[in-house]
């Protein structure tokens, strides 16, 4: 006990002179002159208030001086506005002079500014602010019913009308209200400037009652100040003395002093703490590593060592996870032991052997040096147990050697972070280990190789018969493998003439897919052109914008909008079967909400179910996941298609959507590997024979494939259906009863991670998903016209729009579809007509170009535009007949502002020409 306090002196003398130096502390006579400092501030404090009172009131009486006023003159000012409005209205009614319409546009402007600064000084008082919003609604009454309507009537040569509105002048009751309400505004504000001037006198009653009650203030505080000091000196350094007493006398040291202030006497209590627990961590050290020894002598198994060592290690550190790898004799640090651990489970580590330099615990053994890890990711490991799991903080990765030799490393997890004796204590806990392990391993490499002698003798005996025998065998081989090498030569020959035969028959394969894949993006240019302006002008004859067809023309121009619609739906089912046969159809996956499935499917097939009289339900399984990753455009095309395939073949009865998720699907001809999505279609129709089971899912076949068969239909879609399930790792099943109805079951893979992020081109495939949806809702109405006419009129109206097309149908077509909005519409047939009229003309607002024209097409035209012509504002909407993903890109890439796929809707055109031209407003 006498070290202990001799060591207590020296840490005293070692600690004091050093808080001295930190002269940021408050000391003692600090906290005294801090007292007289804070009195003073008191006091100073008091004059600030007192005079940041009298400032307040200083302003207040400037406030009710200017501002009272200013808003009594804003009410008359508003009043004259509105009386020289009057007077201009009807002195341009009775002379028809302009001249008198001045002080008319003057107070029209001025009556704004002057109520936008009265509502300014009005914005803390609500009640007249609505007051002053009434005020205003009449003004506009009075302006749109009354000033406005009679200068309109004026203009327009309509004299009658003015006498006839000037007999019963319905303004005049709106001016009469105005001035009432000037006044009773005024009245309130009269009433607001008493309130002031009455609060302000008693504002100068509470500046006395302040000033009192600040004194007061100030005299407690000084007396509190003074308790306080002399009470933090004396009660501290009674407790430091009773500490001290303990020490020297060997008490209890497990107490420490509590200093709550900040000068010398914390610093004598903060020194003593210390030397408490350095003592008390000593002795706590000291009995773990004793501890330790006793049962690391008793092992003599290495995995009951390394598991007797983890255990206790645990109890001494906290340690949630630990793991032991030993080196092995292939140099291979193997795992011998895990604390807390399951290999099997997927959230711990399952290396059972590890390289030298492999990974941290690898490097750790290379470098021979501790490695300590903080703030861990949360995929690190999991903690386990059985109410939960959990991600540690902290990880230690360290060394055990024994005569500088490694011989294993240990792995600790911890959900808190260790304090730097621990880090201590567990290498002198390692070298302990070090020592006992070498022994162990060494008694045990001693006993492994006296038992190989013994086996190497026994495997000697036997190899020597055995070699015998094989001595026996090799010469036989060796005369069949003679035999073996010729004819292997003569399939060698063989093969190289097969190779070549193959590599030519792929390439004419290659040019044939080539071949077919251009002719049909020809023929799809070639139809959706005159197709384009097929659609766009049946579509104006169905809306009847001049109210000349009758309802049986009306119908008819329905009827050729819907044939030409299916025929585009034709061409695309018959490029998408191209693309599918050829190898070209990309898959692009992305995050597809199934929840927005139901109100989907329903937008397109209400109508349907209602008129063919059929419940139409669709329902998502409890465990269907909100999200899962597929191509979302092609999951919607398959449904689609199944849904049109089940209205089509039901009369009556009932359409019913089924979504489930299965945990593992097997079938002869589809398995999944993990949890798969099935997307049940029903219905209650024809139902399909067992024979035709497999037919109908090739390319243009039905189950009623005759000339007089009832339903119409290219017989694409399912086959279709079934490529595309196919690229989506998925399968199409099919269950039907002749009479009953079919069962088309769609089944995909459950992903509910993307396995190809790319932020850039998920953007575009949702774009790309919602024009294309938004297309398709506006061809199921051709008579739909978005319902915004009203909207894109004002902005449209008296625009220049060039539209260049080599087609003259389609430029007749568009300029039919734009009429309505009044624009000037400029036309040109080819890429120079285009340029031409640009230089000409700076006044085009916007172009609608289209791609594929002789001599200079739509991309050089484009380019030109951009970088020759340096226009790169001007809105420029590409128009091409291609509908591939790639031909958007390249259109924007070339420099278009947006693109459109042909045969276009007008509403899409007009939507999207007003998107551009508000954008550069």
């Amino acid at each position: 006990m006498k070290a202990t306090y001799n060591l207590y002196k020296r840490t005293l003398m070692e600690v004091v002179p050093l808080f001295d130096k930190q002269r940021w502390k408050l000391k003692i006579r600090g906290k005294i002159a801090l007292g007289y400092i804070i009195i003073l501030l008191m006091l100073g404090l008091y004059l600030v208030i007192v005079s940041y009172r009298i400032s307040d009131l200083e302003k207040e009486t400037v406030f009710l001086s200017e501002h009272d006023v200013q808003v009594h003159e804003l009410t008359y000012q508003i009043e004259k506005n509105v009386l020289d409005m009057e007077t201009g209205q009807r002195g341009y009614a009775l002379t028809d002079n302009t001249e008198y319409l001045t002080p008319y546009n003057a107070g029209l402007i001025e009556w704004r500014i002057n109520y936008a600064k009265l509502k300014g000084l009005l914005a803390d008082n609500p009640a007249q602010i609505q007051n002053l919003d009434d005020i205003k609604s009449n003004i506009e009454l009075w302006v749109s019913s009354a000033g406005e309507y009679v200068i309109d009537l004026k203009r327009n040569g309509q004299n009658e009308a003015v006498t006839a509105y000037y007999q019963n002048d319905t303004g005049k009751p709106i001016i009469d209200l105005i001035r009432s309400e000037s006044e009773y505004f005024r009245d309130n504000e009269r009433n607001l400037t008493n309130e002031r001037i009455i609060i302000l006198k008693q504002g100068n009653d509470k500046l006395l009652t302040t000033m009192y009650l600040l004194w007061s203030v100030v005299t407690l505080i000084a007396i509190l100040i003074t308790i306080v000091i002399s009470r933090s000196i004396v009660n501290p350094l009674q407790r430091v003395i009773l500490a001290i007493n303990n020490i020297a006398s060997g008490g209890n040291m497990s107490e420490r002093i509590e200093v709550k202030t900040i000068d010398e006497i914390y610093d004598l209590g903060e020194a003593t703490n210390r030397l408490l627990e350095t003592v008390q961590r000593e002795q706590w050290n000291n009995e773990q590593l004793t501890l330790m020894s006793v049962l690391l002598q008793e092992t003599v198994d290495l995995p009951i060592l390394c598991r007797t060592f983890l255990n206790k290690l645990s109890t001494i550190l906290e340690m949630q996870y630990g793991a032991i790898y030993v080196q092995n004799e292939e140099k291979q640090f193997e795992r011998i032991y895990t604390y807390a651990g399951n290999g099997k489970n997927k959230d711990f580590p399952v290396t059972n052997s590890i390289s030298l330099g492999e990974g941290l615990v690898g490097q750790c053994a290379m470098d021979k040096r501790m490695t300590v890890i903080e703030d861990l990711p949360e995929d690190y490991i999991r903690i386990h147990s059985g109410l939960g799991r959990t991600a540690p903080r902290f990880a230690v990765i360290a060394p055990v050697i024994f005569e500088n030799k490694i011989i294993a490393v240990i792995e600790i997890a911890s959900l808190t972070k260790w304090a730097t004796y621990h880090l201590d204590l567990l290498t002198d806990l390692l070298n302990m280990l070090g020592v006992t392990l070498n022994s162990v391993t060494t008694r045990m490499e001693i006993q492994k190789l006296y038992g190989d002698s013994q086996v190497m003798n026994e495997e000697l005996q036997v190899q020597s018969e055995e070699l015998q025998v094989q001595s026996e065998e090799l010469q036989s081989y060796t005369q069949e493998l003679i035999i073996l090498n010729k004819d292997l030569n003569n399939q060698k020959t063989e093969a190289e003439i097969a190779a070549i035969e193959l590599e030519e028959f792929n390439e004419q394969l290659q040019l044939s897919s080539r071949y077919k894949s251009e002719f049909l993006a020809n023929m799809s240019h070639e139809l959706r052109t005159p197709l384009n302006s097929m659609l766009i002008l049946s579509q104006l004859l169905a809306e009847n914008r001049n109210e000349t067809l009758n309802q049986e023309e009306q119908g008819y121009a329905s009827v050729i909008y819907s044939s030409g619609n299916d025929l585009l739906n034709m061409i695309n089912d018959i490029l998408d079967l191209s693309k599918v046969e050829a190898g070209k159809m990309l898959v692009e996956y992305d995050a597809v909400n199934l929840t927005e499935l139901s109100p989907m499917l329903q937008a397109y097939f209400r109508q349907t179910a209602e008129q063919k009289n059929l419940d139409f339900s669709i329902n998502l399984g409890n465990n269907v996941p909100n999200l899962f990753y597929t191509d979302g455009m092609r999951l919607h095309q398959i449904l689609r298609n199944l849904l049109s395939n089940a209205f089509k073949f039901t009369e009556k009865g009932s359409v019913h959507v089924e979504v489930a998720r299965l945990e593992s699907f097997h079938s002869p001809s589809y398995e999944s590997e993990g949890p798969v999505l099935s997307f049940s279609v029903k219905d209650s129709g024809i139902g399909i024979s067992e024979e035709n089971n497999d037919l109908i899912f090739e390319a243009f076949r039905q189950a009623d494939g005759s000339t007089a068969r009832k339903f119409g239909g290219t017989g694409l879609g399912l086959s279709i259906s079934l490529q595309l399930a196919r690229l989506l790792g998925g399968q199409i099943l099919l269950q039907s009863v002749p009479g009953e109805g079919s069962n088309f079951t769609l089944y995909l893979p459950c992903r509910e991670e993307d396995p190809e992020y790319d932020a850039v081109t998920s953007k575009f495939r949702v774009e790309v998903a919602v024009s294309r949806e938004t297309i398709e809702e506006i061809y199921r109405d051709p008579t739909n016209n978005g319902g915004t006419f009203d909207k894109e009129y004002p902005l449209l109206c008296g625009k220049t729009v060039l539209i260049v097309d080599d087609d003259t149908r389609n430029i007749f077509a568009l300029r039919k579809g734009l009429e309505p909005y009044d624009m000037n519409i400029l036309t040109a047939q080819t890429g120079f007509e285009c340029l031409q009229i640009v230089r000409e003309q700076p006044d085009v607002d916007i172009v609608l170009l289209d791609i594929m024209m002789p001599n200079l097409d739509g991309y050089d035209t484009l380019s030109i535009i951009r970088e020759e012509l340096l226009l790169p504002e001007i809105p420029i909407i590409a128009i091409s007949a291609k509908t591939m993903k790639e031909e958007r890109e390249k259109c924007l890439s070339a420099g278009a502002t947006d693109f459109i796929c042909k045969p276009v809707v007008m509403h899409e055109v007009v939507s999207r020409m007003y998107k551009w031209l508000n954008h550069t407003k």
